[in-house]
C-alpha cells in the first residue's frame, strides 16, 4: 500500500474489518439471486502525513455508478444544516447576485436549493446520475462529472469561477485526494472561498464510529492532514469549526495559497494542537481501535440473540452505508433483524447488501409491531425517535450501539 497523498508506503493497521460488499450498492430482487462482489475492508495509517485511508481494492466507479442510492434531502436534519450554512456564508462572505457558488457532490440539490431560492447564481458537480437528476428537477444547473483539476481549470476558463464552493462529506470519498484538491485551487477566484466539511477523525476513534468506514471513504481525515495536503495542492487553510453533524465533523475553510488574502484563524492551530495531544501524529495514537470496536460489534450480536431467545420481534431503521459496515461485520442476516425501514424509496423493496435484510417503507413498522427498533444512523437518532415515538404504544424500544450499546 503507497499512501495516496505522499506517496510513503503504508503499513500501520487501524482497524480490520474483514470484507464487505460496497455499502450502497442496494440488491434488487433480481439480483438477490446472483452473487455479490465482496471486498477486504482494512484501514491502515501513513505515519509520514498522518492520512488515514482504505486499502486499495473497490474501483471508484463501481462505488458510484448509476444505480447509487444515497440522497441527501431524505434527513430533515440535515436540510436544516444545509440552510443554516447557506445563510451563515452569505453573510459572512457577502454573497449577492453577482456571485457564483458551485458545489461539488451537489447530490440531489439539497443545499443549492437554498442559493437559488436566495438569488445568488449557482452551479452543482455530481457524477451520479440518479441524485443529478434530482437536483435538475429543483431547477439546478448540474455539471454530471467527476470533479479535479481538469474539471475545475476547464470552468475558470468558461468564465465559471467560484466565489464559494461547497463540499460536503466528499473529502473523505475520492481516490485521487490530491488532483481533488487541486480542482478547488482552480476554480476559486483570487480571493474566493473553499468550505469543506467531513466527519472528525478525532470522533471516529473516541466514540468507536467504526461503522462510519466503508468502501466509499477512501480517507479519514483530521485537520492534521489536510492542513498538509492542502498546502501541497494550492490551498491554504485560514479557518476550522466543529459540527455536530455525522457524530462530529469539522468545518474547515480555505482560499488560493497564491492569492488569499484571509488572515489564518486562531482555531486552526488550536485544532492541530489538540489533535496532536490526543496522539493523531504519532503511531500509539491509534492503537487499540481494533478491541474497541470488537466489543461494540459482540455487544448488538449479543443482544440480538438475547432478542431472538426471547422472541422478540426486532427491526432497524435506516438503511444507511454506515449501517451496512455495521451488520456486514457483525454478520448479522435476516433471523437477527427482519427488515431495514428508510424513507428513501429509491431503497425500498430492494435489499441490504451483504446481509440481504429486506428494505421496506415506515407502514412496516406499523404493521409490525416490533419490540425493538435498532437505529442504525446513530447520529440521527433522536431525529427518528421522535419521529417514530407512536412506537411507544406498544412498548417498543429503541437500540443504539455506538459507542456503546443503549436501550431507551
Amino acid at each position: 500500500m503507497i499512501c495516496r497523498h505522499c506517496r510513503a508506503p503504508v503499513t500501520q493497521s487501524f482497524v480490520d474489518l474483514g470484507s464487505a460488499p460496497p455499502s450502497n450498492a442496494y440488491l434488487t430482487a433480481e439480483a438477490m439471486r446472483g452473487p455479490e462482489k465482496w471486498f477486504p475492508l482494512r484501514v491502515l495509517v501513513c505515519t509520514r502525513c498522518w492520512l488515514v485511508q482504505t486499502e486499495d481494492f473497490a474501483r471508484f466507479d463501481e462505488l458510484f455508478d448509476h444505480e447509487y442510492a444515497y440522497f441527501s434531502s431524505f434527513s430533515a436534519s440535515w436540510l436544516r444544516h444545509s440552510k443554516r450554512y447557506c445563510e451563515a456564508m452569505t453573510e459572512r462572505f457577502g454573497l449577492d447576485a453577482t456571485s457564483h457558488v458551485v458545489e461539488v457532490a451537489a447530490n440531489d440539490g439539497y443545499l443549492l436549493q437554498y442559493f437559488k431560492a436566495a438569488g445568488i447564481p449557482c452551479l452543482g458537480i455530481e457524477p451520479t446520475e440518479s441524485t443529478a437528476r434530482a437536483a435538475r428537477e429543483k431547477g439546478i444547473e448540474i455539471v454530471q462529472s467527476f470533479f479535479g483539476e481538469a474539471l475545475g481549470q476547464k470552468l475558470m476558463a468558461e468564465g465559471r469561477g467560484a466565489d464559494l464552493t461547497a463540499a460536503n462529506n466528499v473529502l473523505a470519498h475520492v481516490p485521487d485526494i490530491n488532483d481533488f484538491v487541486k480542482g478547488f485551487a482552480r476554480i476559486l477566484k483570487p480571493d474566493g472561498v473553499s468550505t469543506f466539511e467531513f466527519p472528525s477523525l478525532l470522533n471516529l476513534r473516541d466514540l468507536v464510529q467504526f461503522d462510519t468506514i466503508y468502501h466509499e471513504h477512501f480517507s479519514y481525515l483530521s485537520l492534521t492532514a489536510v492542513n498538509q495536503i492542502f498546502d501541497v495542492n494550492g490551498l491554504s487553510v485560514f479557518d476550522v469549526e466543529e459540527l455536530p453533524t455525522h457524530g462530529g465533523s469539522l468545518r474547515v475553510f480555505a482560499q488560493r495559497k497564491d492569492t488569499g488574502s484571509r488572515e489564518k484563524n486562531a482555531a486552526v492551530a488550536a485544532m492541530l494542537e489538540r489533535e496532536a495531544s490526543a496522539g493523531l501524529a504519532s503511531p500509539e495514537g491509534y492503537a487499540g481501535f481494533q478491541r474497541r470496536t470488537d466489543q461494540a460489534k459482540n455487544a448488538l450480536v449479543s443482544f440480538l440473540l438475547a432478542a431472538r431467545n426471547e422472541g422478540k420481534k426486532v427491526v432497524a431503521y435506516g438503511a444507511a452505508a454506515k449501517g451496512n459496515t455495521f451488520l456486514n461485520y457483525a454478520g448479522v442476516r435476516p433471523d437477527l433483524i427482519s427488515v431495514v425501514v428508510d424513507l428513501n424509496p429509491a431503497k425500498q423493496g430492494k435489499f441490504m447488501p451483504g446481509s440481504r435484510i429486506p428494505i421496506a417503507g415506515e407502514e412496516k413498522i406499523r404493521d409490525e409491531k416490533p419490540d425493538y427498533i435498532v437505529i442504525l444512523p446513530w447520529n440521527l437518532s433522536e431525529e427518528i425517535a421522535t419521529q417514530l415515538a407512536y412506537a411507544r404504544e406498544w412498548g417498543a424500544g429503541f437500540v443504539t450501539s455506538i459507542p456503546e450499546l443503549k436501550v431507551f
